[in-house]
């Protein structure tokens, strides 16, 4: 097979001119400390349709002929890579017809039919509405344009590495979620052509990390199940075309758990002023859950902004949760009057926000005369729930461990 060559992407690069946007790159200051360098996060959150996907998704939608655009495309896609086709489909055209999961978050469902294309709700994961959108095409003739596994993908893709060695030239290493892998393999070819030292590092969620299985087996292998926040990067198998550039061409794939993914867009929600989806974030994941792990400049691609807002809420507060950000504690204390007032006044004094309290007398472990406060508390960190943990027992409430 041969593989995409920068020559191919210089020339998808052309194309995408005035079609997609050069995303900026920033500065995020606040990670230097965990690596050796200056990090840097490749801002394609703030593509058109809110993903890279807009530039494989143009690129292989121009390359059809004329007869192939008359029969329309049809697409399946958890979001990110619908509204690319729907947008590329709409710029060029042609009629689109998207097939997506029926737990699709609502925003990128609203997105994909805001830009032109003809909807349809399949199955409970992306695998599912794959093969309806499969069976559509061979049903009607409609051009299945695969989210992943063509070169014109990749090609498209390719072009963010040669913004990023534009704008950090000086780049050591390249962090890129990964799923199906088409950007990493873009990147990757690109970064690889025009500085071969630079080290590429594709990174996926651990529940769902079909590459590091792959590549040990020398091949594309399916994950039997998958769980995870990350839906844009929930692929349960690497394509052929896909697998064979990542093969040669990505130095390493890294996974991350739930609880990095989730710290990781609250990081950029918070310092960087940026909302970026689970799947987006997982490159910055890397960067918190592997301190010192890459040499500098480091440039991490956040790949994607679209976030539903139920979801973004419960992500936020499982990345304080993961932070140290909440502490929730349970207290015995003498059953009399004043005691609650004495637990809050402390916590007050400590610094700590309370959430809740449960107040019980009900409880087969509790002694005669004894009640049980439960607090769920908003503090600093984990050097502040330390604290409080601390000076709320040298005050001398018991905490039930």
């Amino acid at each position: 097979m041969d593989l995409v060559n920068v020559d191919r992407i210089r020339e998808a690069r052309k194309l995408l001119e005035g079609i997609i946007r050069v995303t900026p790159m920033e500065h995020a200051r606040d990670l230097e400390r965990l690596h050796d360098g200056a990090v840097h996060l490749k801002c394609e959150n703030l593509q058109r349709t809110g993903s890279f996907k807009i530039r494989g998704a143009y690129t292989r939608l121009h390359g059809l002929s004329a007869e192939e655009r008359a029969r329309g495309v049809v697409a399946a896609s958890a979001g990110n890579h619908a509204q690319g086709v729907a947008l590329a489909a709409s710029l060029l055209g042609i009629s689109s017809t998207v097939f997506m999961p029926t737990r699709a978050p609502l925003p990128k469902l609203a997105a994909t039919r805001g830009y032109g294309a003809d909807v349809h709700l399949h199955g409970d994961v992306l695998e599912e509405a794959l093969a309806e959108a499969i069976a559509f095409a061979e049903r009607t003739g409609a051009v299945f344009i695969h989210p992943f596994d063509h070169a014109d993908i990749i090609a498209g893709q390719g072009t963010v590495g040669l913004e990023i060695l534009e704008q950090v030239p000086e780049a050591a290493t390249v962090l890129v979620p990964t799923g199906g892998g088409g950007l990493v393999a873009g990147v990757a070819c690109a970064v690889k052509a025009l500085r071969p030292d630079v080290r590429v590092v594709g990174v996926q969620a651990e529940e769902a990390a079909a590459f590091p299985l792959s590549l040990a087996a020398g091949g594309p292998v399916r994950l039997p199940q998958m769980q995870t926040m990350a839906d844009g990067i929930a692929v349960g198998q690497p394509g052929p075309v896909s697998y064979a550039h990542v093969a040669v061409k990505v130095d390493d794939v890294l996974t991350v758990s739930e609880e990095s993914l989730s710290r990781a867009v609250l990081l950029c929600l918070e310092r960087r002023k940026l909302i970026v989806e689970p799947a987006g974030a997982a490159a910055v994941a890397a960067l918190l859950q592997y301190p010192g792990e890459f040499d500098g400049p480091v440039v991490a691609v956040a790949s994607g902004g679209n976030v539903d807002p139920l979801l973004l809420l419960q992500i936020i507060q499982h990345g304080m949760t993961a932070g140290g950000r909440y502490l929730a504690l349970r207290l015995r204390v003498p059953d009399r009057p004043g005691s609650l007032v004495s637990v809050l006044s402390r916590v007050r004094d400590l610094g700590a926000n309370v959430l809740d309290v449960e107040h019980s007398r009900i409880s087969g472990t509790l002694a005669l005369g004894e009640v049980e406060i439960a607090l769920k508390l908003e503090t600093r960190g984990p050097t502040h729930c330390e604290e409080v943990h601390t000076e709320l027992q040298r005050a001398g409430f018991t905490v039930v461990p």
